[in-house]
């Protein structure tokens, strides 16, 4: 399995990028399913979005 890292195809950081890589989908459908579940979920993704910023590796 592919090691998750933020991609080289990024609006912000990298981070749906990198996820969408990892999971084998596209990136946009990814963003925008991040954005909603950020949204649905008070803005806690924000807080997992700035983590993965910090964590992740770049490619």
């Amino acid at each position: 399995m592919a090691q998750l890292k933020r991609s080289k195809d990024r609006m912000i950081a990298g981070v749906c990028g990198g996820l969408a890589k990892w999971l084998g989908w596209k990136p946009n459908p990814t963003r925008l399913v991040y954005v909603l579940l950020s949204i649905f979920t008070a803005f806690a993704g924000v807080l997992v979005y700035l983590i993965l910023w910090i964590v992740l590796p770049e490619e």
